[in-house]
This record gives C-alpha cells, structure tokens and sequence, in this order.
C-alpha cells in the first residue's frame, strides 16, 4: 500500500501540481468524485457499467490518498485506528446481522 502511496505522490510531484492540492481542493474533488461514483447507481442499483464503477472508485481512492499525502497522515495507520473505534462501538456480538447505528445497538 505505501508503494502506492508514494506512486501517486510521484505522479503528483512530477506534474508539479502539489500546488494545487490544497486540504479543501481535495476534499472537494473527494466530494465530487463520490458523487459521479453514486452516478453511476442512479436509476438502476442493480444495472450498472463495471468499468465506470471501477474508474470512478479508483479517483475517490486516489483523492483521499492525495489528501492525505497532503496533511501528511499515513493512510494505513489512520484506517487502522478507525477500524479499531469502528470494532469498539460495533462488537459483533450485538451488530451481527444488523445494520442498526451503534447508537441503537
């Protein structure tokens, strides 16, 4: 994963376009990343372009590892910390086979 970190941190770098990856320019891109991948389920969740999917996935990928290159968080330990939070408030003995908030479990 930290390969690929840094491939989209050189892809970044040799573009020079760092400049403009400000915290909320990247947020925003994130935003409306995930909007064109919503897009792609709009009318149909259960009809949809695999490939589109797969593109627009991989830019709201890509954003929030810019973003995070760009606040200088490591990707990986952050996720790990909120899956930790996430193990806590959700334990599987009360959210198995339930989709309820933790907050009603």
């Amino acid at each position: 994963m930290n390969g690929l970190i840094e491939e989209i941190k050189k892809f970044v770098e040799e573009r020079n376009w760092t400049q403009f990856h400000s915290p909320e320019n990247l947020a925003k891109s994130i935003s409306i990343e995930a909007g064109e991948l919503l897009e792609c389920f709009q009318w149909d969740g259960n009809n949809f372009d695999l490939d589109e999917v797969r593109e627009e996935l991989a830019e709201v990928f890509i954003y929030c590892a810019q973003l995070s290159i760009a606040l200088d968080l490591d990707l990986i330990e952050i996720t790990k910390d909120k899956m930790k939070k996430n193990a806590l408030k959700y334990p599987v003995s009360k959210a198995y086979n339930k989709s309820d908030k933790y907050t009603k479990l």
